[in-house]
């Protein structure tokens, strides 16, 4: 066990330049703007400003410097200074990339004005170079990982120290100052990126939250209306279907037409039960999956106007040869066609009881169009369609929303003789469909 511990000690040191250079050459993210995520456009715009005010400074005040202190001459002090500081506006989105550029360029500065007086200025760091490089390494520290600061200030240290040692000059005793500044704008720079991306998993963690609340609050609103409908509505038409199915046997001398007409009753129920379980399912299931139960679509409006028919409605039902032309229907398109016709026909029976009713599903130009008129009624009730006392208006509400998740149109109202008139216009071809 020794033996293995004294031979991975060599091996970790072999990998550590390894990593570090790694590090030096693979940036972390992709090329968003420093502070591109925030929601003030002054914050947003902030990094560039500053690269562009130490641009306008660090250029000109460089050369001044490089000239005057360090004995350069202009044309070579304006390079140097040009080299050093111009890559800078691009440090707002590829602070890594720039860092390539700004470190030798800064070790080009370093190698020039190596044999200048002691008493010019700090070395091998002028005070140019150095704001600069600071800038440099506060974007990096809001861009890059932990390993890649971390090579970046031990290669700034060991260079500073290599240059300090190997060029001992008297009054040089700043030649530390630069290792402890990056340092410490790498730490402070690493902390404020921590803290925002903790602020911001927190934002997300309370966003989460309100979205699974209000998706709770749902499934108990859901709950308690599938509640109410298995209490209320089931058990009437359960009510409704056992007493249907038992009067003849309960009714004596009961006429045949009579009794058919109990048998078409309990068979409307039971339909209307079969669909009412449906509605519970899927009020029921928490996930909302989409129901497997096959739906009415055009094939049964026949057994639609059939049903009506039999409810003292003369209804009757005209489909084109265009319809089949069409082939097979999306089932949003279907459903919403029979849907729309149903509601017509039950607005028909509530509220125009023995009025005739013509229903037209035609085709044209790659849409559907249903139109559903009734005649006036007989006694000269409220008109089909519009609300009365014992209407809700909900009917044409609900046509209208089928209508438009599908983006057809819908127009309604009444005629001059006391009708109705319904017109859907359903697009056939559909970029996906809606759910119904």
């Amino acid at each position: 066990m020794k033996i293995r511990q004294l031979t991975s000690v060599p091996s970790t040191l072999t990998a550590l330049p390894i990593l570090l250079a790694d590090a030096l050459v693979t940036p972390t993210g992709g090329h968003e703007p420093l502070l591109g995520s925030a929601r003030r456009p002054w914050v947003r715009s902030l990094p560039y400003l500053v690269a562009v005010a130490l641009l306008a400074v660090l250029i000109p005040t460089g050369t001044v410097l490089l000239h005057t202190a360090y004995r350069l001459s202009v044309p070579t002090a304006a390079s140097v200074a040009v080299a050093q500081s111009a890559p800078l506006l691009a440090a707002v989105t590829r602070p890594l990339a720039v860092w390539w550029v700004v470190f030798p360029a800064s070790l080009a500065g370093a190698v020039l004005t190596v044999g200048t007086p002691a008493g010019a200025g700090p070395w091998p760091w002028p005070v140019t170079t150095l704001i600069g490089y600071l800038f440099l390494m506060l974007a990096l520290s809001l861009r890059e990982r932990g390993r890649t600061l971390l090579a970046v200030w031990l290669v700034t240290t060991l260079t500073t120290a290599a240059a300090g040692a190997g060029f001992t000059r008297a009054g040089n005793s700043g030649a530390p100052l630069p290792i402890v500044l990056s340092g410490a704008v790498l730490v402070l720079g690493w902390s404020l990126r921590g803290r925002g991306e903790a602020r911001r998993l927190l934002a997300e963690q309370e966003q989460i939250s309100e979205a699974e609340r209000g998706r709770r609050t749902l499934l108990e609103e859901r709950a308690r209306i599938a509640r109410e409908l298995h209490d209320v509505v089931a058990h009437h038409m359960s009510v409704i279907t056992v007493q249907a199915d038992s009067a003849p046997y309960r009714i004596a001398g009961l006429p045949p037409e009579a009794a058919e007409e109990f048998g078409t009753i309990a068979a409307s129920a039971r339909s209307s039960l079969a669909e009412m379980r449906r509605l519970l399912g899927v009020l029921r299931s928490e996930e909302s999956a989409p129901d497997r139960t096959p739906q009415p679509g055009l094939d049964r409006l026949p057994e639609l106007v059939d049903t009506v028919a039999r409810a003292g409605v003369r209804a009757e039902l005209t489909v084109t040869e265009a319809v089949g032309a069409l082939g097979e229907l999306p089932q949003a398109v279907g459903l919403s066609a029979y849907r729309i016709v149903q509601e017509a026909l039950a607005n028909v029976v509530r509220h125009a009881p023995g009025a005739a009713v013509w229903v037209s599903v035609a085709a044209e130009d790659d849409t559907l169009r249903i139109t559903v008129v009734n005649a006036g009624a007989p006694g000269g009730t409220a008109e089909a369609g519009i609300e009365s006392p014992e209407g809700t208006g909900h009917g044409l509400a609900g046509m209208r929303e089928r209508v438009r998740l599908l983006g057809g149109r819908l127009d309604t109202g009444p005629l001059p003789d006391g009708g109705f008139r319904v017109a859907a216009v359903l697009p056939v071809n559909q970029p996906e469909e809606p759910g119904t």
